[in-house]
């Protein structure tokens, strides 16, 4: 099943979705700065 919100701000994704792996799952956001809070937030923890 194909997510259609961001993981990040669950603001609706379009063509332009970004993948981020976090702790061996893929998902999609929304823009870089999404995926980059992500990307912070696995290193925090």
């Amino acid at each position: 099943m194909k997510e259609t919100t961001c993981a990040a701000c669950d603001y609706p994704l379009d063509d332009n979705a970004i993948a981020v792996t976090i702790g061996g799952r893929t998902v999609e956001v929304c823009c870089e700065e999404c995926a980059q809070k992500l990307r912070e937030a696995e290193v925090r923890s």
